[in-house]
């Protein structure tokens, strides 16, 4: 069968100009979005990951900040810098760049996070939110994973939905996200017995395992919308969770990586923005 790509590169560029209109509307009424962005030592990724979430702001017109810090930052100093932006009225947006030195506790870190601010969604306020069916903060790649599936045009209401990984990062959070769209939600993990066979049953796959190359087509069912969220550098190259060339022709639908949920997940954190500043707004 005719697999078709799910194109994160084109629906992030149309929700894009959404968010520019609104950022235009925010301006017009004297708030102006700011985002501020804490970037603990010299990891490459993180660098990257960084300047392209400061780049994406800068096009849509929110305010972005990236403080760099050393390598070797006390706990106290860097909670510190977290007290000081949840008292600034000006920023908005508050991001720590995962992962920390080993000798930062990132859930302290998060935790002191304002949860107002807490555009990653990862706070445990905003945790409890969004599994009490009252989402304000929602993390960025669950939403953009929503946001894809519902670009096919496919209802997910009824439909089976198979969620490979249990992160809180991902799979905790798109599971609860699939349930509240009406979606059957099997969430499976390393220790599930015949993988294979139960995500074979899913007509929505989500693959969020980290291991490079890890599904091949016999985990698919035939015609199922398959998300790959899996980014890994292999010499060079950057692979996603799913043999993309075994899963063209056995699933409906495909995300490819790179290309696919990435800057669905920098939209959604400018979406995450935007509604942290109209809420400000009203406070």
């Amino acid at each position: 069968m005719e697999t078709k790509i799910i194109d994160g590169r084109v629906l992030s560029d149309q929700l894009r100009k959404s968010i520019k209109q609104k950022v235009c509307e925010l301006r017009q009424n004297n708030i102006i979005p700011g985002l501020t962005v804490i970037l603990v030592g010299d990891d490459p990724a993180s660098q990257i990951y960084v300047r392209n979430k400061k780049r994406a702001c800068e096009q849509v017109g929110i305010n972005s900040n990236v403080i760099r810090l050393d390598n070797n930052i006390t706990e106290y100093e860097l909670l510190g810098k977290i007290h000081d932006l949840n008292e600034d009225t000006s920023v908005h947006g508050i991001l720590v760049q995962l992962p920390l030195p080993s000798h930062l506790s990132s859930e302290k870190i998060i935790n002191t996070i304002d949860p107002s601010k807490d555009v990653d969604g990862f706070h445990p306020v905003n945790a409890g939110k969004l599994l009490a069916g009252q989402p304000y903060l929602a993390p960025c790649t669950p939403r953009g994973i929503i946001k894809l599936i519902e670009s096919t045009g496919e209802d997910i209401s009824g439909k089976h939905a198979v969620v490979i990984g249990r992160s809180n990062i991902v799979g905790k959070p798109v599971s609860i996200m699939l349930l509240q769209k009406n979606a059957t939600v099997t969430i499976c993990h390393s220790k599930t017995i015949e993988l294979d066979k139960i995500a074979r049953q899913g007509d929505i796959l989500v693959v969020a395992m980290g291991r490079p190359q890890s599904i091949t087509d016999k985990y698919i069912k035939t015609g199922a919308i398959v998300i790959d969220v899996g980014t890994s550098r292999v010499n060079g190259k950057l692979l996603g969770d799913v043999v993309f060339e075994d899963a063209k022709g056995k699933a409906g639908w495909i995300t490819p990586v790179p290309g696919g949920v990435g800057p669905m997940t920098i939209t959604m954190l400018l979406e995450n923005t935007i509604l942290a500043a109209q809420s400000s707004s009203v406070l």
